[in-house]
């Protein structure tokens, strides 16, 4: 899965490369990523014509129009990720419109590296799909731009079944604007042989899970283990060949569980004295202790944990297919570590939603809620292995259901679980703490790495109004 959670290049990220070509042909200079409409139009609008022709924009038929059987069409775009995964949603697109008589789906494919500048580009031409697949996190930010419509009329019985992480995800200023078919699990993953060499505790579950103390003392031990096998004590895999997003939705949930976070939440208007806060850097400085101990494998090959030179890995579900291939009942799966007030872990992953330009709701919402029924959850999992967005679904899932080996990512999307900041300003939030993160991974100096985001983060919001409600 190529997801919020699974996206290794981030949304700041993947813009950024993208503006930065543009503004090699066009001579411009870039404007932040996500900053708001005064200062993005105006790429936005360059990019329309180099982006949309390859994106499938003004393809569609006009206003009214029908498709060749007669039936009305509806413009769906999807990111494609894994293989696997894309030819799931193409075969789910195939039935839904096998079942349709009336409506017909047309599936348009977005790399997912350019994905977020394609749907920017699409609104400043006018030329959004009706049916939108898109990032959670940047929610907020569509629904304050003004492309998205909230999702009325989805059935009582699906809303009462999703878990409480995807209408989170899904609302914003009261209003339900979007629904993921699954959404993601983090946690870490660990040789159990290796911990059992160094008679460590393994917890259960989230309130069991190890203090930031025992997670130092046990990377201690591992790492003394390796060395006299002969190794270079680089016991800790944190995904270091991963880039962008992941470092947001990697570690932002550590924040939150030392007491910290992004943002102030009351009114998200400033992340002064949360983001730079006391616990934020306490939080931080053990990170980079563990980066400059010498634990962190550099995983430049994308093998640290599966080769066996790392002992546990801070990882997504999505690896975990490749990592029970490679050692079978051995592999365990346990909560982040606890900085204080409990573990947290994060959330979030693709939603679909119905945007300002759809020319008919009601077919989309009929799109989105086949997408919704079980088996087509089941379809889509079994393909990325994400967590089933129903409850029901989950019920009876042998990865996730009470007992199985997955379970605990249900179990904290359920309860422990921490959504990214629900606002506008996400985009910035995320960009400028991507680049705390990666001063903490040189082992810069943390404090003055968060006021420097800070800084840029309340600069943003002041630009754009405090991001009032249009």
């Amino acid at each position: 899965m190529k997801s919020t959670a699974s996206s290794h290049d981030s949304q700041a990220e993947r813009a950024t490369n993208e503006i930065q070509d543009i503004e090699t042909n066009l001579g411009h200079v870039r404007p932040r990523y996500g900053s708001g409409p005064r200062n993005e139009t105006w790429v936005a609008i360059g990019l329309a014509f180099a982006l949309c022709l390859s994106a499938g924009c003004g393809r569609k038929p006009d206003a009214g129009g029908k498709t060749a059987d007669g039936r009305a069409p509806i413009t769906v775009w999807a990111h494609h990720g894994k293989p696997e995964e894309w030819k799931t949603v193409q075969d789910q697109v195939k039935r839904f419109n096998e079942s349709q008589t009336n409506v017909s789906a047309r599936l348009v494919e977005i790399a997912e590296a350019n994905y977020d500048t394609q749907v920017q580009s699409a609104a400043a031409s006018g030329q959004l799909p009706d049916v939108l697949e898109f990032d959670g996190p940047l929610l907020a930010n569509y629904v304050w731009k003004g492309y998205l419509k909230p999702l009325e009329g989805l059935s009582a019985e699906v809303q009462s079944d999703l878990l409480p992480s995807i209408v989170q995800q899904g609302t914003y200023g009261g209003k339900f604007y979007a629904v993921g078919t699954f959404d993601s699990g983090l946690g870490l993953f660990a040789n159990r042989r290796l911990l059992e060499q160094v008679n460590a505790r393994v917890p259960t579950n989230a309130a069991s899970a190890w203090t930031t103390d025992e997670f130092n003392s046990l990377l201690a031990r591992l790492a003394e283990q390796e060395k006299r096998s002969g190794g270079d004590s680089q016991v800790l895999d944190l995904k270091r060949d991963y880039r962008g997003e992941w470092w947001t939705y990697g570690f932002y949930a550590s924040l939150v569980s030392a007491g910290a976070d992004l943002i102030d939440r009351t009114k998200y208007q400033s992340a002064d004295g949360v983001l730079n806060s006391s616990k934020a850097v306490e939080a931080l400085a053990h990170v980079r202790q563990w980066f400059k101990a010498g634990y962190v494998d550099p995983n430049t090959d994308g093998r640290a944990f599966v080769d066996g030179r790392a002992a546990i890995s801070w990882v997504g579900h999505w690896e975990y297919p490749r990592y029970r291939q490679a050692f079978g009942e051995q592999l365990v799966l346990l909560p982040l570590p606890n900085f204080g007030q409990g573990s947290r872990t994060g959330m979030g992953s693709w939603a679909w939603g119905v945007t300002r330009e759809c020319r008919n709701p009601e077919a989309a919402l009929r799109f989105i809620e086949f997408l919704l029924r079980p088996e087509e959850i089941e379809a889509i999992v079994a393909a990325n292995g994400a967590v089933p967005a129903r409850r029901s679904v989950i019920e009876r899932s042998e990865l996730y259901r009470a007992g199985g080996p997955l379970h605990l990512y249900a179990e904290q999307l359920n309860q422990s679980a921490v959504a990214r900041p629900v606002t506008p300003a996400y985009p910035v939030i995320t960009s400028a703490f991507q680049e705390v993160m990666a001063k903490v991974i040189e082992g810069g100096d943390v404090k003055s790495a968060l006021d420097g985001a800070v800084k840029t983060i309340d600069q943003d919001i002041r630009d754009n109004d405090g991001y009032a409600t249009k």
